[in-house]
């Protein structure tokens, strides 16, 4: 018996590992929902950004925050996309659908010298997802999690009574995690992995314009960064694999070697106008651009390879789009601090039929959401719930891994999320 012979189906890894990349991501990898005020009103906040999530959303904005501000919040999140095998009929969903996600945000304000001082800690990328290994796609992805965490210090400064800027820098720490089958197309006999974390530095600026009560005009940027994840690949077969022309075969294998891969996180900016017709309401419309498509093409480094199944570099094309979040949001204030809001987001689709991977599990998507909230003399707090729905995308031609699977099929999505925010001024 021969093995490793006459293998020119498995001989390359780049066909093999192809989707592994965006395994871990669903409609991108972006989570911009980091506070309850805004989850409740669509995420419109850019020309308002008047609590500490400011940071994140319009740094500008912390110039309306004077004296000491210290906001804590969760999103919680169930995330059940599906899929449709068009072969078989049978329908699958996420096996790890529920995440949280904390964020804490602080701010000083000094209203005389009209300067602010902000410090961030949130999660600005993330996500989690494991299908099981019978669904049709097992060697194109099983599981995978990528997370992202800012620490982001920023300054904001009064212009004059009606214009704001603000900007901070960024320290970034990333984590993945990212899974799949090699050659049991329906059986968890084997498994590739890459599992890597490093830090990136990054920033942001802001600016908010209020020329008169009722409008008010922001505009947000956040960089891209690049990230050098430093960590290692594993792979094992438990069984002897059968190939098509005997004697020849894989045998039952494991290794494991150093890796690293650069990895793009995008640039992200926003505009947006707030119309507030009386003071007891605020309407606010944004448009969201992420660029996607400098993610390019992964490449994942080994220390040594593992031929002929794994070259030492394995080049990972990702081929996603750039594409646009549009927001809708208003809030009804009340006399006694209270206050409800509702809004809207459209999510365009980012990645291509072509080399769609069923854990990206991406189609345009809408979001729909209610909040309510207080706003105390010390104490707030806001809670917010989020529904979103992914109509059905049949995805057809895309490209195949080294067994022969493909994306082929039927996808939806559909989300639940509570987002929870408590705020103090001291």
């Amino acid at each position: 018996m021969k093995p490793y012979k006459n293998c020119p189906k498995f001989g390359c890894a780049a066909a093999i590992l192809s989707a592994i990349g965006v395994s871990a991501f669903a409609s991108g990898f972006d989570l911009p929902d980091q506070d309850a005020f805004a989850v409740g009103r669509g995420l419109a906040v850019t020309a308002t950004a008047d609590n500490p999530s400011a940071i994140f959303y319009n740094p500008a904005g912390l110039t309306q925050l004077p004296g000491n501000n210290l906001s804590a919040g969760i999103y919680g999140i169930s995330l059940e996309p599906q899929y449709k095998n068009p072969n078989t009929g049978a329908a699958y969903g996420n096996q790890d659908p529920l995440g949280g996600i904390p964020q804490l945000f602080y701010s000083y304000g000094n209203a005389k010298q009209g300067f602010s001082l902000g410090l961030g800690v949130y999660v600005p990328s993330g996500l989690s997802v494991s299908w099981p290994d019978n669904t049709g796609f097992r060697t194109l992805g099983t599981q995978g999690s990528v997370e992202q965490i800012a620490i982001n210090p920023v300054v904001a400064y009064k212009l004059c009574d009606s214009l704001s800027i603000g900007g901070g820098l960024s320290a970034n720490y990333a984590n993945v995690d990212l899974r799949q089958g090699i050659l049991w197309p329906g059986q968890p006999f084997d498994q590739f992995r890459f599992q890597g974390d490093g830090w990136s530095l990054g920033g942001n600026l802001g600016i908010l314009w209020q020329p008169i009560k009722q409008l008010s005009f922001g505009a947000a940027w956040q960089s891209g960064t690049k990230t050098d994840l430093k960590g290692y690949t594993t792979a094992y077969n438990t069984v002897a694999t059968p190939l098509a022309n005997p004697p020849y075969y894989y045998p039952a294998f494991s290794t494991k070697t150093g890796a690293t891969a650069d990895f793009q996180f995008p640039m992200k900016a926003e505009a947006g106008v707030s119309y507030r017709p009386t003071p007891k309401w605020n309407v606010e419309f944004d448009a969201d651009y992420i660029d996607w498509d400098s993610l390019g093409t992964v490449n994942i480094q080994q220390s040594s390879a593992f031929p002929p199944l794994f070259p030492q570099n394995i080049p990972l094309t990702l081929d996603w789009q750039s594409s646009w979040y549009y927001e809708l949001g208003a809030t009804r204030y009340f006399d006694s601090g209270w206050h409800v809001s509702a809004g809207y987001i459209f999510n365009q689709n980012s990645v291509s039929s072509a080399h769609y991977n069923p854990l990206v599990a991406d189609e345009d998507r809408h979001f729909f959401s209610v909040g309510i909230g207080r706003k105390g003399k010390q104490l707030d707090f806001d809670i917010a719930y989020q529904f979103g729905y992914g109509p059905d995308r049949t995805v057809t031609g895309s490209a195949p891994s080294a067994t022969g699977q493909t994306a082929n099929g039927t996808y939806s999505f559909i989300s639940h999320a509570v987002a929870v925010s408590v705020g103090w001024h001291f």
